[in-house]
């Protein structure tokens, strides 16, 4: 019977791997790239905004300046014209002087309507033009005047007068108010213009602050957190990590990856278990064969005998011999059950376990091959002891290796002892102590890594103990291994303790 007829005949079952749908398919995609280039384009944005109000004002105190410019240029040209006006009617000389100034400041007014009108408005601009041609048509009409004074009446030189004081105090007036406003929204602007690099520094630095939340939650957060889950999985925990964002980006897209990656290396880790345990089934068979052939010889002898002397045999004596029988019997089924047990394949069961118990049936599974190596085998197990949770199968596999594994090197005549203890309130410990050759020290860092082994080719797959390390991990225990050249190995097996009351678990069948 070969490994695969042996595996079918103990009940192992093949499962096949499919690949699970990923929890973030449907989510819309909003990667970290897509996050940082739409914060930066935004603080682009306004940056663009600030620098193009900074321009704007540019642009305004450029225009106001060239007004007030404009403004002290027709004052000067006005007030001279009022100064000539006053030595006209004090001296009666200089009307041509004030004409003269009075046109200059026309022309610089009429040179100017664009920027005036937008710095001061359309109506201020016609009323002080306005002024400004009267006052002018004034100087004229005064001018006639004055070329015929006798012929002229005093009334109308006086009227003139009059006219001449009112439109150039209105334009004197007119033009100073203008100006003192222009002057006072030019000391806004630039007060306004020394707050602006103020409050850009604080829009900057707020800037910053938010570039470094934004990094630190959208990439340092879920970075910390795959660390964490990779901690985890290290530690032989692997319950997949769903993502909690609403949507899907770069880190999600890698935490489904690795829950992927995490159901291929649990599928794997199935088929190492299995490979395993066909290794196993297959030293324990050869053992459980020759455990076998003891009973089998004692009824094939006992049937023999009563058949050949059936009549001569007393009846007390037959009952003797048919009690022996059913005893022979018995001790073969029994033997093939706990085979059988060991071997059959169910999915993991986690119950309430007694840990001593366990060892013992497990110690009893490999006696036949303890007797056949002449290795002495002590058990020692703290009474009272707190119950585990855990798989039965499993953890008896684990355990079972590592006796076989000791099996393997102790020699003759050695001896393994097996204690079990507190670890601490929370944990018991299985301690699996032999006297063998030890391990090496350069060896001992690898001997949980997968296809390593020590022994000759095709003795030992390398699978036992990395196999045994992820039963234990999965239970939420340890496997520590300390060793001493000439002297043994000491295998410790810590579990968490439950405080679930214990289970009342049905018989297995047969």
């Amino acid at each position: 019977m070969n490994l695969k007829n042996l595996s079918e005949f103990l009940g192992f079952q093949t499962t096949t791997f499919e690949e699970s749908p990923s929890p973030v398919a449907g989510r819309p995609l909003l990667g970290i790239r897509t996050r940082i280039t739409l914060g930066f384009f935004i603080c682009f944005l306004m940056a663009l905004g600030i620098t193009l109000i900074s321009l704007y004002v540019v642009v305004l105190l450029k225009d106001k300046l060239h007004f007030l410019q404009v403004a002290d240029n027709f004052s000067v040209e006005i007030q001279q014209a009022r100064r000539f006006e006053k030595n006209y009617f004090l001296y009666g000389t200089n009307l041509s002087d004030a004409a003269s100034h009075v046109n200059t400041a026309l022309s610089i007014l009429q040179a100017n309507v664009l920027p005036l009108k937008g710095v001061i408005g359309k109506p201020n601009y016609d009323i002080l033009v306005n002024h400004t041609e009267t006052y002018q048509k004034l100087l004229e009409n005064l001018q006639t005047v004055d070329k015929d004074r006798e012929k002229a009446p005093a009334a109308q030189r006086r009227n003139l007068e009059s006219d001449l004081r009112i439109h150039g105090g209105e334009m004197i007036s007119l033009a100073f108010s203008l100006v003192q406003k222009e002057r006072q929204t030019v000391e806004e602007m630039l007060q306004w213009s020394r707050r602006v690099p103020i409050f850009f520094l604080i829009f900057l630095f707020l800037l910053m602050i938010y570039l470094a939340h934004l990094l630190s939650r959208q990439i340092l957060a879920p970075l910390n957190k795959i660390l964490k889950y990779t901690q985890r999985i290290a530690k032989g925990d692997y319950t997949p990590e769903v993502p909690s964002r609403p949507y899907r980006d770069e880190f999600s897209d890698l935490l489904s990856a690795i829950d992927r990656m995490l159901e291929e290396l649990a599928h794997r880790q199935e088929i190492l278990i299995q490979s395993h345990k066909l290794r196993a089934v297959g030293t324990l068979t050869a053992g459980v064969a020759h455990e076998l052939n003891n009973p089998i010889n004692n009824i094939s002898l006992t049937a023999h005998m009563l058949l050949e002397e059936y009549q001569e045999i007393s009846a007390e004596d037959r009952k003797e011999m048919i009690l022996d029988l059913i005893h022979q019997a018995d001790r073969s089924r029994s033997i093939v059950r706990n085979l059988l047990d060991f071997a059959r394949e169910s999915e993991s069961k986690i119950e309430s376990l007694d840990l001593g118990a366990l060892i013992q049936e497990t110690s009893k599974l490999a006696g036949n091959q303890i007797k056949m190596a002449g290795v002495h085998l002590d058990v020692s197990i703290l009474p009272n002891l707190p119950r585990i949770h855990g798989d039965h199968q499993q953890l008896s596999q684990v355990f079972l290796n590592i006796l076989l594994n000791a099996l393997d090197v102790i020699p003759k005549g050695g001896r393994i002892q097996i204690s079990v203890a507190h670890e601490d309130p929370n944990f018991v410990a299985a301690k699996i102590t032999d006297n063998g050759p030890g391990i090496p020290e350069h060896i001992l860092p690898n001997i949980f890594d997968p296809f390593f082994t020590t022994k000759i080719k095709g003795k030992g797959t390398g699978l036992g103990l990395s196999v045994s390390q992820g039963i234990i991990a999965r239970h939420g225990g340890q496997i520590r291994v300390s060793s001493k050249e000439g002297v043994g190995t000491t295998f410790t097996i810590i579990l968490p303790v439950t405080t679930i009351p214990a289970l009342e678990l049905s018989p297995k069948s047969e």
